[in-house]
């Protein structure tokens, strides 16, 4: 009986050196699917030549999901060489300019790109009320839809958004206005097919969608081989958290517990934990004691303070409480 083998490079080489159709390409190797963070901007409120303001782009099975639109998003969007046409949805975190100044120039962009799907936008009731002037006034003839849908208010964990990969919560925050974050959990992957069942068994292509979601497999001579012989296991499901702007919420250590990467706001160092408490914002140290404390795999820290020219001082305190941080960077991109 031939042993299991895991999925590579090499073998992808042989389907197509045997002439294999491209769905039993995909389909054998759906399971390593692309789960991507790309940092568009992590600076604070006042504008630096050094940082653009917040806005991130979660890539998730080639879906884009945007977090915040700080001013020039739509410009940093182009830089991370992203498409238009794959964003559909727009979370923001609260109704600070540098989170959402961006928004009306994205916005205005697709109209006059041709847009024609509706944009779902995710954010506290508020922004509708703002933005609707702004659209009749600026986007005239506008060919899609703006879909606003209000973010609960409650300081629980609540479910925004559903599709078949993902699902969106709110993380509770606290600053001076209402904020939350937010946290993608995707959906548990199907399991993978062991390409050498499939050559032993001569299964045909069109058969391996049925088998990843439980079916088994009957021989023509009557052979029977189940499910659990022909696959092996789907890696497990990935997260990501996005915690700006908020104080420091050690209560959130349950919520985030075991996240895969951990973005959390680190406007200022300890030198100026004061400053924080005054501000609603967190330190480095701060962010790494959650961390710490939540169990995540890995810490990316931003939003920093335009006082500091070199941020390194940031991660170094970062570091000391949880090693497994990094600097966050426009043009930077994290693998979940």
């Amino acid at each position: 009986m031939p042993q299991s083998v895991s999925p590579n490079v090499g073998e992808l080489l042989i389907f197509v050196g045997q002439n294999y159709n491209f769905s039993y390409v995909y389909l054998y190797f759906c399971g390593m699917e692309k789960f991507e963070v790309h940092i568009l901007g992590c600076g604070s409120a006042k504008p630096t030549l050094r940082h653009h303001p917040s806005a991130q782009l979660v890539n998730l099975r080639e879906k884009l999901y945007l977090i915040d639109c700080g001013e020039g998003t739509q410009v940093q969007f182009q830089r991370a060489r992203q498409s238009f046409s794959r964003l559909n949805h727009i979370f923001l975190s609260h109704l600070h300019g540098d989170h959402i100044f961006g928004l009306i120039g994205l916005l205005s962009t697709l109209s006059l790109s041709g847009r024609t799907q509706p944009m779902h936008i995710y954010a506290h009731e508020e922004l509708e009320g703002l933005m609707r002037p702004w659209l009749d006034f600026f986007c005239t003839g506008i060919a899609f839809e703006v879909l606003f849908h209000p973010l609960p208010k409650g300081g629980t964990s609540e479910k925004v958004f559903e599709d078949r990969s993902l699902e969106v919560w709110t993380v509770p925050l606290r600053h001076r206005v209402p904020c939350c974050g937010f946290l993608f959990k995707e959906k548990a992957l199907l399991p993978h097919i062991r390409r050498d069942m499939i050559d032993f068994l001569e299964i045909p292509y069109y058969e391996i969608n049925h088998i990843k979601q439980g079916a088994g497999w009957t021989t023509p001579d009557g052979d029977f081989y189940p499910h659990e012989r022909l696959v092996t296991p789907a890696a497990p499901a990935r997260t990501y958290a996005y915690c700006s702007d908020t104080a420091y919420l050690p209560e959130n250590a349950d919520l985030l517990r075991g996240v895969d990467v951990l973005y959390h706001e680190a406007t200022f160092g300890e030198e100026l934990s004061a400053r924080a408490v005054e501000t609603c914002h967190s330190t480095a140290r701060q962010a790494a004691l959650l961390a710490r404390l939540a169990g995540v795999k890995r810490l990316v820290i931003g939003h920093y303070s335009s006082r500091y020219q070199d941020e390194r001082c940031l991660l170094d305190e970062a570091r000391r409480e949880f090693p497994n941080t990094e600097l966050a960077a426009e043009g930077r991109c994290f693998t979940v």
